[in-house]
């Protein structure tokens, strides 16, 4: 079970963007090395630049575009608005049989998880 999912607030806890904050965009597998887990793709976190050649074909010039590279899942963690700080998170199930992820350092339920 991954404990990031598309859309989440996280923050970045290692790396050059350390301390920056982001939304998820894409969680996605290591291609070039599976072995190494997921990696995500957070906006406006480790932004990279791509040298894209024209195209007369559609019609577009060529440009010096900035996009997001991907991070690595474990320089990240889930952002917890209460504390205002980066929180674990960990999967628990309820009395009702639903499974939850929750914040391990108070307990607060972050969303219900689809079985």
């Amino acid at each position: 079970m991954r404990k990031f999912r598309t859309g989440d607030e996280i923050i970045v806890i290692a790396g050059r963007d350390k301390g920056r904050r982001g939304k998820v965009l894409k969680i996605m597998k290591d291609k070039k090395n599976p072995k190494r887990g997921y990696k995500a793709v957070v906006e406006g976190i480790n932004m990279l630049t791509k040298h894209m050649k024209p195209n007369p074909n559609a019609n577009e010039e060529g440009r010096i575009a900035k996009i997001e590279g991907t991070i690595h899942i474990s320089n990240i963690a889930l952002y917890n608005p209460v504390s205002h700080k980066a929180d674990r998170v960990g999967i628990k199930s309820l009395e009702d049989g639903r499974r939850v992820r929750y914040f391990k350092s108070n307990g607060e339920i972050v969303d219900v998880l689809e079985s």
